[in-house]
C-alpha cells in the first residue's frame, strides 16, 4: 500500500543526490582557488581534501543504498502491476466460461422443454376429460414456469454483463402481463398463497404504449419470485397502475407486495445494491434463493427511466414499487369523458414527495381535482414552505431523506401556524402496514392514503377535509 509514496521519496532523493554532488564540486573548486592565489598552505589543502573525500564516500554510499532500495520498489510495483493484469484476465476469461456455460445450459434445458409444450399442446387438443385436460394445463404451466426461470437465470446475466439495450414496441400492458401472471398462480396454489392481480385504469381512456415488455416482465419476475421465496402465509399482490395520462404519455405504475417476513431497516439500503439480500445464515437456510434478482431489476427500471423504491417492515411484508412514463402509441376509444373537479375555488396543496416520477403522478391526480400543487422533495422543505406559504391540505410521503414524514409532521404541528389553521395531513405510502399506521396517528396525522393511490379514495378525502362542496 506504500510503495507509491516510498517510490515518490526516491525520486527526491535524486534530487538531493545532485545538489550533494554540486556542492562537492563547488568546495573542490574554492579549495583550488585559494590554494592557487596562495591563501592557504598545501597542507591545510589537502586535509580539507581529504575531509571532503570522506564526507563523499558516506555521502555515495547513503545515496547508493537508497537507490537500490528505490531499484526494490519498482520492481515490487512492476511484479504487482503484471500480478494484477493476470487476475483481471484470469477474471474476463471466468466470466466468459460463465457466460457461456449459461448459455449452454439455456439451449440444452430449452430443447426438451419446448418439446414438452409442444406434446401438451397437441394432447390438449385431443378429446381429454375435465380431469385430464385439468392435469395436462397443471404440467403445461409448470413447464412454462421452469421455461420461466431459465430465461430469468440468462436474461439476469445479460444485464450483469452490460451494454443492455431497450428494444421498444407497441404493447398492451393488460394483455400481455395477465399471461406472465396466470404462471405464478400455480406457484402461489402450491405454497398455499392468495394471489391477486389487478389493472387499474380509465374505462374511457385506454392507450397502447411504447415500452420494452420482455425487460418489464424480468424485473417483475425476479420481483415476485423474490416475493413468494420469502412469504410462507398470507397474500401478493400485483396492481398496475394506468390511470395518469399527461398529453402523449402515460404514467403506468407497477406495485408487488407481500406479507412475508420483510426486513430491518438497515437493510433496506443494502438490498437493492446486492444481487443477494442481506439476510443472516440462519433466514437464508429457510429461504434458499431468496433475493436473486433484485440488483438486476434496479438496473433495468434506472435504464427504463424509473427508480425501484421499497418498504417494508419486518415479520409484515414488503412492497417494491416503480414508476415508468411510457409514450401513447395508439388511443383505443377516442370519446373521453370528462370528470368534474371537486373544487371550483382555488384548493393549495403541499406534497412531500422526494420521487419525481410519483409527483407528477400525484399532480395529476390533484390537478384533476382543481387543486394547486406545490412540491417538496423532503421534511426539510415541506416544513419550510409550510412556514412561508398557506396551504389548504398536505400530503405528506412517510419515507423521505434528510427528514421524513412522521418527523416532518411533528415539527409543522408545533408550529403557530398550525395552532390557527389546522391544516390536515394526509399520510401517503406504497405499504399501509398497520405499524404504519398507528405511527401516523401517533404522528398525529389524520389519514392514511396507499398507493396506488385510488381516484374515488383521494375525492373523498378532499370532500371530507375542505370547506368546498361538490357542485352538481
Amino acid at each position: 500500500m506504500n510503495l507509491v509514496p516510498k517510490f515518490i521519496r526516491a525520486i527526491k532523493m535524486k534530487k538531493k543526490l545532485s545538489f550533494f554532488i554540486f556542492m562537492c564540486i563547488a568546495a573542490i573548486l574554492i579549495i583550488g582557488y585559494f590554494f592557487l592565489e596562495k591563501k592557504i598552505y598545501t597542507e591545510s589543502a589537502a586535509i580539507f581534501l581529504f575531509v571532503l573525500a570522506i564526507i563523499q564516500v558516506f555521502g555515495l554510499q547513503y545515496f547508493l543504498k537508497n537507490q537500490l532500495k528505490n531499484d526494490v520498489i519498482k520492481n515490487s510495483l512492476r511484479l504487482r502491476i503484471d500480478g494484477l493484469k493476470d487476475s483481471l484476465e484470469s477474471a474476463e476469461k471466468l466470466a466468459d466460461h460463465k457466460s457461456i456455460y449459461l448459455s449452454n445450459m439455456s439451449y440444452e434445458i430449452r430443447i426438451p422443454l419446448n418439446t414438452v409444450l409442444g406434446m401438451l399442446n397437441m394432447l390438449n387438443q385431443t378429446d381429454l376429460n375435465s380431469d385430464q385436460r385439468a392435469q395436462v394445463e397443471i404440467a403445461e404451466y409448470s413447464s412454462k414456469h421452469l421455461l420461466q426461470l431459465v430465461n430469468m437465470v440468462t436474461n439476469n446475466a445479460e444485464v450483469e454483463q452490460g451494454g443492455v439495450k431497450l428494444n421498444l414496441e407497441t404493447v398492451d400492458l393488460k394483455a400481455d402481463l395477465s399471461k406472465l401472471f396466470k404462471i405464478f398462480e400455480y406457484q402461489m396454489l402450491d405454497k398455499g398463497l392468495d394471489f391477486e392481480y389487478k389493472f387499474l385504469s380509465e374505462a374511457n381512456d385506454k392507450f397502447l404504449v411504447l415500452a420494452d415488455i420482455s425487460r418489464i416482465q424480468q424485473v417483475l419476475i425476479n420481483l415476485i419470485n423474490n416475493a413468494i421465496k420469502f412469504t410462507n402465509s398470507g397474500k401478493i399482490s400485483v396492481i398496475i397502475d394506468q390511470t395518469v395520462g399527461i398529453d402523449d404519455a402515460q404514467i403506468i405504475t407497477f406495485y408487488v407486495k407481500d406479507t412475508g417476513v420483510g426486513m430491518r431497516q438497515e437493510e433496506v439500503k443494502r438490498v437493492l445494491a446486492s444481487s443477494q439480500l442481506n439476510y443472516d445464515t440462519s433466514m437464508m437456510k429457510d429461504y434458499r434463493g431468496g433475493g436473486i434478482g433484485l440488483s438486476i431489476s434496479n438496473q433495468l427500471v434506472k435504464l427504463m427511466g424509473g427508480d425501484l423504491k421499497l418498504e417494508t417492515k419486518e415479520n409484515e411484508g414488503s412492497a417494491f414499487y416503480f414508476s415508468l412514463q411510457l409514450k401513447k402509441t395508439l388511443s383505443l376509444k377516442a370519446d373521453v369523458a370528462e370528470t368534474k373537479p371537486v373544487f371550483k375555488n382555488r384548493f393549495r396543496v403541499l406534497v412531500a414527495e422526494d420521487n419525481v416520477t410519483n409527483q407528477k403522478v400525484i399532480k395529476f391526480l390533484l390537478e384533476r381535482q382543481g387543486a394547486d400543487c406545490t412540491f417538496a422533495k423532503n421534511g426539510v422543505e415541506a416544513l419550510d414552505l409550510y412556514k412561508i406559504l398557506d396551504f389548504d391540505m398536505i400530503f405528506m410521503d412517510i419515507y423521505m431523506p434528510d427528514m421524513d414524514g412522521y418527523q416532518a409532521t411533528k415539527y409543522i404541528k408545533q408550529t403557530k401556524k398550525f395552532d390557527s389553521r389546522k391544516t390536515p395531513i394526509i399520510a401517503v405510502s406504497a405499504s399501509a402496514f398497520e405499524e404504519d399506521i398507528e405511527k401516523a396517528k401517533r404522528a398525529g396525522i389524520d389519514e392514511f392514503l396507499a398507493k396506488p393511490i385510488e381516484v374515488a379514495k383521494l375525492k373523498a378525502l378532499l370532500i371530507k377535509y375542505s370547506n368546498t362542496k361538490v357542485k352538481a
